[in-house]
């Protein structure tokens, strides 16, 4: 194992952008071989390739600002899988409502009637039963 450290010492290594590529790759050769569509298959590999490339890269800065990329491209999609599963978890004690208009989403506690709820980004009153 000592010989693995020392290959990979001073390369870039795995990210999330090298673990998606992996993902597709494996996806796409899937689909291709259950499809028995070969184009599907070759196309399989460029991502594998390309991901590889990128684990045993020497020029960390690049690598590093290529996934950073790719993380702030992929925060909305984080933030909408995150904002969901909070709305799952709190589905039994809150109430997740929009402002009439500013259209942003609240969180009311549920089971206490009408109430008045002024929301805190444009200062809206309104009344909402929960």
């Amino acid at each position: 194992m000592n010989w693995l450290n020392k290959f990979m010492n001073g390369r870039y290594g795995g990210d999330q952008l090298s673990t998606l590529l992996i993902l597709l790759s494996l996806f796409l050769t899937l689909f291709g071989r259950l499809t028995n569509i070969p184009l599907l298959l070759y196309l399989g590999y460029i991502p594998l390739v390309i991901s590889i490339f990128r684990i045993f890269s020497k020029d960390i800065n690049k690598r590093r600002m290529e996934n950073y990329k790719f993380a702030i491209f992929m925060s909305p999609v984080y933030s909408w899988f995150k904002k969901t599963e909070n709305k799952i978890k709190d589905r039994k004690t809150h109430k997740y409502i929009k402002c009439p208009n500013c259209n942003s989403s609240l969180r009311l506690p549920k089971g206490k009637g009408r109430l008045m709820v002024t929301c805190p980004k444009c200062k809206e009153k309104f009344e909402k039963r929960t």
